[in-house]
């Protein structure tokens, strides 16, 4: 037998096999859910693990901030007693009853600082939970747009394996025709291996993208498929730099609690000034004591001599008071830093963009040419390939170019303190 014709034989059972098996995404079989990006960030407000821990702890901040706890209210008691002794044969009874009342009416104004201080740790939980609320809707926003790039590259390179069927199909053809050598169709063929490969293992990153959203949001199945309704990242051109850095100076949470807790730090120390006064303290009561009758008094303490700790603690709290003012400018320094350089990779990804929206344009021209070369036999296989692997590179380039700008806007409006508003 001819030994052309039997190669001729094989490659056309081979290539029957390929033609035969649909080719399209294993995932579009599954029930699913398509979701916005706005759906997720309300769902994930509601169910996200961490932003339910944080409203906890913020009501407990509520719950602790009240005068009774700053010891600016009385203490009422009831107690009774009854006992009695035996004595000569004799048996005596002994019955006490009563309410008493314990208010301290001056501890050289700790109380007062114990209060305000308390206060201030309430909206400390409360710059917490939004703290919190936005790193939620960075973390959610990112992942969405994350899932949105990893399928569009999946679809990128089901387009390549189309691409590379079709040359297959030409290649398979022209063979059969005795215008191309077996070489040719092998290469052709380990060429479509290679990117159905690459397109499977693509597959898998979109699943664990998924896996990772559906965990954010705190589904109870994590591996259920949740679809973006978005398709394309759009990026915003229109930031303003100077908006950006006024507002974050006003507005970022990370500065807002470093001035809180200076302020907390400040009311401590009045707190432990308040022993260098003496305090003032009321009892007064009413009970029965062999017979009914009111009490009333008054305390008075001043610490002499305690060892030294009033005068360390007080210097202590002083040191403390420096350092959170130090913390609160390196922050500030920091997040101006972190900002320009945020700022820096934003716009050169702009100018990427329009580069990479020409790039792809040419690329895409460039292999419709070669494509129709190639049918007329006037091009070879390899540079086919080329233009193919030409085309898919510029489409990821643009993609993450994308995908780039995309995560730079999201991390402004978070440095600017502005994302709760921008996004929801």
């Amino acid at each position: 037998m001819n030994i052309r014709f039997l190669f001729f034989l094989v490659t056309a059972v081979v290539g029957s096999a390929v033609y035969a098996v649909p080719f399209g995404d294993p995932m579009e079989s599954e029930e699913g859910v398509m979701m916005t990006l706005e759906d997720c960030i309300e769902v994930g407000l509601q169910n996200n693990f961490s932003v339910r821990i944080m409203r906890n702890l913020e009501q407990q901040a509520v719950n602790n901030a009240t005068r009774g706890h700053a010891g600016q209210l009385p203490s009422v008691g009831l107690s009774a007693v009854y006992g009695g002794s035996l004595q000569n044969s004799t048996l005596n009874n002994n019955v006490q009853a009563g309410a008493d009342v314990s208010w301290t009416l001056f501890d050289g104004f700790s109380i007062r600082a114990n209060y305000n201080r308390l206060q201030e740790l309430r909206i400390l939980g409360t710059l917490d939970m939004q703290g919190a609320l936005e790193d939620f809707v960075a973390s959610a926003s990112s992942e969405y747009y994350h899932l949105i790039r990893q399928q569009v590259r999946l679809g990128n390179l089901r387009k390549s394996v189309i691409l590379s069927r079709e040359r297959l199909r030409i290649v398979q053809e022209s063979y059969r025709l005795g215008a191309s050598s077996g070489l040719d169709y092998q290469q052709a063929q380990v060429d479509y291996n290679a990117d159905t490969s690459e397109y499977l293992a693509q597959v898998e990153l979109v699943r664990k993208s998924i896996i990772q959203l559906n965990q954010l949001l705190a589904f109870d199945n994590v591996d259920q498929i949740t679809t973006p309704a978005d398709t394309i990242i759009i990026p915003n051109r229109h930031l303003d730099r100077a908006q950006l850095e006024h507002r974050a100076l006003e507005s970022n949470t990370h500065l807002l609690k470093a001035s809180t807790r200076r302020t907390i730090s400040d009311l401590e120390l009045k707190r432990l000034q308040g022993r260098n006064y003496p305090s003032v303290r009321l009892n007064a009561g009413y009970g029965y004591r062999q017979e009914w009758g009111p009490t009333i008094g008054a305390s008075m303490g001043f610490a002499l001599y305690d060892g030294g700790n009033r005068k360390r603690e007080q210097a202590n709290a002083r040191l403390n008071i420096e350092n959170t003012r130090l913390q609160q400018e390196q922050l500030e320094q920091a997040m101006q830093a972190e900002l320009a350089g945020l700022w820096l990779a934003y716009t050169n990804n702009l100018n990427l963009w329009e580069i990479e929206k020409n790039n792809l344009q040419v690329a895409r021209s460039n292999y419709e040419v070669a494509m129709e070369r190639y049918r007329l036999s006037e091009l070879s296989g390899i540079a086919l390939r080329e233009a193919q692997l030409s085309l898919l590179k510029s489409e990821e380039r643009l993609s993450t170019v994308e995908y780039s700008i995309k995560i730079c806007e999201i991390s402004l409006l978070l440095l600017s303190g502005t994302i709760l508003t921008a996004v929801l």
